[in-house]
This record gives structure tokens, C-alpha cells and sequence, in this order.
């Protein structure tokens, strides 16, 4: 039997993983947080040229920590959306989650948060929060809806985000193969680089869709001339881009080989975004294994097989994200679905 999208076709797939999502209407953001059931090993791999990242000198495996991490959290707000792991961490303690720092019960434990984000602060949202940024708020609010269910387009980190000359959007996708490996993903779509090619409506990643989950145009729209970049930006100013992601399966990965996925997810970007990585971006994958399968044979051509299924996934959460994006209320930004 073929490998075919999970039963959500998205990274909850992807058992012990849950994602809870929450969004700010006016201000025109949003947050996206990945809560595991336990700790989760956890890796990072970031391409883009203006990142916005927090505690992922933690992941590196030779550091205390292991690369175990509690949650991963993905935010709009630029370096204000940083304060969205603030809140998920708050939870966590509060609810007896974290690293354990000390066999005092008074002390708390120290969860561990990584998180990356976007820059959505020039999309016409109400960004004059002087003191009260909300992104601690939204993030406590993301972690407090986490489940199985997942709202794709203008939702959580990517409900303000804009993905070249469209409406840009969160998306997932995940596959499962006959020997039982599942690989899911989950995408804020933000770049300056366009998701679509030289007919402006075929997605670059048309050669791995499924099932039609992205339109269903196939592959004969691909074309693009040299030195011309379809529906990107017009001039893109630097952090003000970017596309985030999650990548997680449930075969049982060191933190090595969790890096070695993150690495070969991003040419899993790289095939649906032209072009990705540039300084204008800060794009940003985590791995993450949640350990419930063990490989039958660790061996670095299983680990292959993982990256490039990853790297497939990812193209796929990504268009998917655009696909299903709708206009913010009173905004007529042009969407995937209602064209230029």
C-alpha cells in the first residue's frame, strides 16, 4: 500500500503531539504552539538570513538540557512575539511540566520553550500596544486550546502573515507509510519569496500534492524565467519575512539525527518558495521525534528516509497554508482562492 496523508493530514498525525492555536483580530496576529504529551527531543535548523529565535542554543546536544524540550512555539509580532514562550512556559510550570532543577518541591521546574517568528507588524493591524504587547496572552491562550484539530490559512502565527503577493496562512500536512513511519508538519507561511509559479496559480510544491489537497492544478503551470521571481514581495525589507515550521515524527531519533531531518526538511522550503533563505527571511525549521516507533535498524539510510519524507511534507504544509488563507475582516488582500 502506498504512503498516503494521515487521517487529519496534518502534524497531529503524529502521535503525542497536540497544537493549540489563538489569534488577535484586531492587532492582526497570532500564535501557534506544538504541546507534546512529554518531553519530546527536539532540533533546529535555521536558513534565513533575519531570524527572531528563542532558547535554541539549548537544543545544541552536547548542552544540559539533551535537546528534550517541553513545547515549541511559533508566533507572529517579530521580536515582540518572542513573549508568546513566556506564557506557554508559565503554563507548563504551573501545570508541574519542565526540567526538573531541583528535588526542592518549592522550586519550580524550568520548562523549555524554544520558539521562532515572523514579522507581520506592517499588515494594517493595531499594533499600538505600548506596555502590553499580547503575545504572553496568546500564548497562554494557544497552549490552554491545544488538541488534535488543527485551523489552517489565517490562523495562529500565520494569521497576519503574507506569503509573497498573496494571503499568507498556516498550514499542515503530514504522510504515513505502509511500515507505520508518520511524518507530519506544520508551516507559518511569511515569505518573500513566491508559492506560486509562472502562471501565478500553480503551486511550486504541485509535484508532491495529494489528493488534491492544495487545488489539485498539477504540475504543467511550473515554469519560471531566470532572475524573475514570480508573486514575491515588492521591496521586502529585512526581518520582515519569514517561514517558520515544525517538523515531527514518531520513529525514535537522537538529537544528531533530529538535526540531520530539520536540515533536509528546509530543502522541503526551498522547493516551495522561490526564493527562500534570502536575508530578507529568517526561516527557521525544528525537528521533533516523539519517540514511539524505534527504528528496527538505526542506521543513517532510515534517517534519509525520514528527511526526505520530511522535506516532501513540508513543501506540502506550506502550500497548503496559502491555499486555504482567507482576507482579514474589512481587508481585500488578494487570497490564493479569490485571485489577484
Amino acid at each position: 500500500m502506498p504512503a498516503r496523508p494521515g487521517p487529519r493530514n496534518s502534524l497531529t498525525d503524529v502521535p503525542g503531539l497536540k497544537v493549540g492555536q489563538a489569534h488577535d483580530e484586531r492587532a492582526r496576529t497570532g500564535v501557534t504552539v506544538i504541546l507534546p504529551d512529554e518531553r519530546v527531543v527536539c532540533a533546529v535548523d535555521v536558513r534565513g538570513g533575519g531570524p527572531g529565535t528563542r532558547e535554541t542554543d539549548a537544543l545544541a546536544p552536547e548542552n544540559l538540557i539533551g535537546a528534550m524540550v517541553d513545547a515549541v512555539v511559533l508566533s507572529g509580532g517579530s521580536m515582540y512575539g518572542l513573549a508568546a514562550g513566556d506564557g506557554v512556559a508559565a503554563w507548563l510550570g504551573a501545570n508541574g511540566r519542565g526540567y526538573p532543577v531541583s528535588q526542592n518541591p518549592q522550586v519550580p521546574r524550568a520548562p523549555i520553550v524554544p520558539a521562532a517568528i515572523l514579522f507581520d507588524m506592517a499588515n494594517g493591524g493595531d499594533k499600538a500596544w505600548g506596555l502590553e504587547p499580547p503575545y504572553r496572552r496568546l500564548g497562554i491562550e494557544a497552549v490552554q486550546a491545544a488538541g488534535l484539530d488543527i485551523a489552517l490559512g489565517t490562523a495562529g502565527c500565520a494569521y497576519g502573515a503574507k506569503a509573497g503577493g498573496w494571503k499568507g496562512g498556516t498550514g499542515s500536512a503530514s504522510i504515513v507509510t505502509d511500515d507505520g513511519l508518520i511524518v507530519g508538519a506544520i508551516a507559518g507561511v511569511n515569505s518573500f519569496g513566491s508559492v506560486t509559479a509562472g502562471d501565478d496559480r500553480t503551486f511550486w510544491a504541485a509535484p508532491f500534492e495529494l489528493d488534491g489537497e492544495f487545488g489539485g492544478l498539477g504540475s504543467a503551470g511550473l515554469s519560471s524565467a531566470p532572475d524573475h521571481w514570480n508573486l514575491s514581495k515588492a521591496n521586502p525589507g529585512l526581518r520582515q519575512n519569514t517561514t517558520i515550521a515544525v517538523i515531527a515524527t514518531n520513529v525514535t531519533l537522537s538529537p544528531s539525527d533530529a538535526k540531520r531531518v530539520a536540515i533536509m526538511a528546509q530543502d522541503g522550503l526551498a522547493r516551495a518558495i522561490r526564493p527562500a533563505h534570502a536575508p530578507f527571511d529568517g526561516d527557521i525549521v525544528f525537528a521533533l521525534s516523539t519517540a514511539r516507533r524505534p527504528l528496527d535498524e538505526p542506521s543513517p539510510m532510515a534517517v534519509a528516509r525520514i528527511g526526505a519524507l520530511a522535506a516532501d511534507v513540508l513543501s506540502r504544509a506550506i502550500a497548503r497554508g496559502v491555499y486555504e488563507a482567507t482576507s482579514w475582516p474589512g481587508s481585500d488582500i488578494p487570497t490564493w482562492k479569490n485571485g489577484l
